[in-house]
């Protein structure tokens, strides 16, 4: 009896990365996540390095992956790789204070975001 294995999350030519706890809110990483949703993965890296945006590089990281994980765990075609999905979503957030006048506090949070890419291979037209 071994341990059941489990299901794919993705079809067979995808490829999935996750970044789990990337500093910075889930507004600002989805403007930079929205700008490579459906390019081509050569396009998506070069707009990210040039994206002036502090989660560009994080949102790099996280392709780099993906195309990693494409390519080593799953055999497929780095070329033929577009980015099908890029989603953020909210992880922890931590809460710290500030002293403030008169014995009063003011609440600083400190978010931290989920970013999920998949990348697909498509066949050349």
């Amino acid at each position: 009896m071994g341990k059941q294995v489990n299901p794919r999350r993705v079809s067979d030519n995808e490829a999935l990365a996750v970044g789990n706890m990337l500093r910075g809110s889930p507004q600002k990483l989805n403007l930079v996540a929205e700008t490579i949703r459906g390019l081509p993965v050569e396009k998506a890296l070069a707009s990210l390095r040039f994206n002036r945006r502090g989660a560009a590089e994080q949102v790099r990281k996280v392709l780099e992956s993906a195309v990693a994980n494409a390519e080593n765990n799953h055999n497929l075609d780095v070329d033929q790789l577009v980015v099908a999905e890029a989603s953020v979503g909210k992880s922890l957030v931590m809460k710290r204070f500030r002293a403030r006048a008169r014995g009063r506090v003011g609440k600083i949070l400190k978010p931290f975001s989920r970013l999920r890419i998949v990348v697909r291979e498509v066949e050349e037209k």
